[in-house]
């Protein structure tokens, strides 16, 4: 477990290289990492096979398919409206006394601020979202723990997949990248596997997105439409994504 999690900051952390620089040499990142040319160079086979980097000769540069640097702030601003309106609906979909997984993002913290001081018991991967409860006396908290991801603020790894399949929720509310037939999809594989995790523990799925992530598919395949048992969004949606989502028979809130 420990080889894995070990594993999986190296990748984290090689991707995160690529955020300051087009170009990082082979050397630069064992002398970051403290790891051999050996794994470096199969951590960046894994990496290139996912589409984050292009390996060359020396090193690796960013892939041109490589999505912006995500940053919570950055997105915390962006259709910041749309994200409170969602925010108010999925609050309302919460009843006093459950137990509710709240994933990482922007739109998901947007609903862990109308949920303030509500009687129900919270566990969550994302310290913004923690941060909201901050002061709160009504509600419980509990937090899954793992490597704390940069810039989103958010848990992952083994320690926090093993914590998420060890417990049941009535409802999680989840945000994500992308959205089409195919089904959900994400950037990193780590918060794939966090995501499934969470997926599994809950007995009902919530789905809390604006609309420009619809039609958006985000390279890693996360889980199907089918796993969704309702997707709550805003009227910006573009007819062909909500006739989409009629053609699955999915319950879609817009707001």
């Amino acid at each position: 477990m420990m080889c894995a999690m070990r594993q999986a900051e190296r990748q984290l952390r090689i991707q995160e290289a690529f955020s300051h620089a087009e170009f990082v040499s082979l050397e630069e990142l064992c002398h970051r990492l403290e790891a051999s040319k050996a794994t470096i160079r199969r951590d960046l086979i894994e990496l290139e096979r996912q589409g984050a980097v292009r390996r060359v000769y020396g090193g690796a540069t960013a892939s041109p398919m490589r999505e912006e640097p995500l940053d919570f702030g950055r997105l915390s601003e962006s259709c910041h409206d749309e994200k409170s309106r969602i925010g108010r609906a999925a609050a309302d979909q919460i009843q006093e006394g459950q137990t509710v997984i709240l994933g990482g993002g922007s739109t998901v913290t947007e609903v862990a601020r109308c949920l303030f001081d509500r009687r129900i018991q919270v566990i969550t991967n994302s310290i913004p979202v923690m941060q909201v409860f901050w002061d709160c006396r009504q509600t419980e908290i509990t937090l899954t723990g793992g490597y704390l991801y940069p810039r989103l603020g958010i848990q992952l790894g083994p320690i926090s997949e093993r914590m998420l399949h060890s417990v049941s929720a009535d409802v999680l509310v989840l945000g994500i990248r992308g959205v089409t037939e195919r089904g959900l999809s994400d950037t990193n594989t780590l918060v794939m596997e966090s995501t499934r995790a969470m997926i599994k523990s809950a007995q009902r799925v919530v789905i809390v997105a604006d609309h420009t992530k619809f039609g958006r598919d985000a390279m890693i395949h996360v889980a199907d439409l089918a796993d969704v048992d309702q997707i709550i969004s805003d009227k910006g949606m573009a007819p062909e994504h909500r006739e989409m989502l009629a053609k699955y028979k999915k319950n879609c809130v817009l707001v």
